[in-house]
């Protein structure tokens, strides 16, 4: 069975992607069958004429496109298909739960389990990734679905991705507070867009951990094409 971590956020656009992209990357290049998992996407394109994914011809025109999936995929240079990395996808740019009211196919949690399962009987090591901050709905109506309630089902652990500026403190002490109330273990925080030197950013470091009691593990710079950590310490975060 697969060793596993969840990737969550203090909201939209913090680089959740961009950090799970370089992750899954360092797993790779150390040897480790790495996979890539979400439950959820939305603010997707579809393929267009012309348009070629290499070992994935049978995706025809007008197909929507995994856009997170695609980007992990070419950043950490895995060969998971692109079919098993996320069940719900959606192109309206809007919260799951919305973009599937406007589209169709709302997010079922047995589907999501049963995809998850069958990407760790297969990899070595499994990093999901959510979408949105830790209260995204991704289906409202019906049987509800909460990202916590995936990352409860799925018994994982987490770690914060978070924007270096101004706001961090605020945002990441929200999430770490309100995962802790609800029982979902955090094993430390991930600064994005990280500038070294920089005073105020220097400060949102020491303060979050004051604030949250959980470490800074890796400062990720703007740009940034390897995740900073060593790969032992990297793997020992996965359960």
């Amino acid at each position: 069975m697969a060793k596993k971590i969840f990737i969550t956020g203090t909201g939209t656009d913090v680089g959740k992607t961009f950090v799970t992209g370089l992750i899954v990357k360092k797993l790779k290049e150390s040897g480790f069958n790495a996979a890539y998992y979400k439950a959820a996407m939305s603010g997707n394109e579809r393929m267009k004429e012309g348009m070629v994914l290499p070992g994935h011809e049978q995706m025809r025109e007008g197909a929507l496109l995994p856009g997170d999936a695609l980007y992990v995929k070419k950043v950490s240079g895995i060969e998971q298909p692109l079919e098993g990395m996320c069940p719900y996808v959606y192109e309206a740019a809007v919260s799951p739960h919305l973009a599937a009211r406007i589209e169709g196919g709302p997010v079922v949690m047995e589907e999501v389990v049963k995809g998850f399962e069958e990407i760790c009987s297969q990899y070595e090591f499994v990093t999901m990734e959510g979408s949105g901050g830790i209260l995204c709905p991704l289906c409202v109506g019906g049987r509800e679905v909460w990202l916590e309630d995936v990352i409860r089902k799925l018994e994982l652990s987490s770690l914060i991705v978070a924007d270096a500026g101004l706001g961090v403190i605020n945002s990441v002490a929200l999430t770490a507070e309100y995962m802790r109330m609800k029982g979902l273990p955090v094993k430390g925080i991930i600064f994005n867009h990280f500038h070294p030197g920089d005073r105020m950013e220097e400060d949102n470091l020491r303060m979050c951990e004051y604030r949250t009691k959980l470490p800074v593990l890796a400062c990720v710079e703007e740009g940034a094409s390897e995740f900073p950590m060593e790969i032992e310490k990297l793997a020992s975060l996965y359960e």
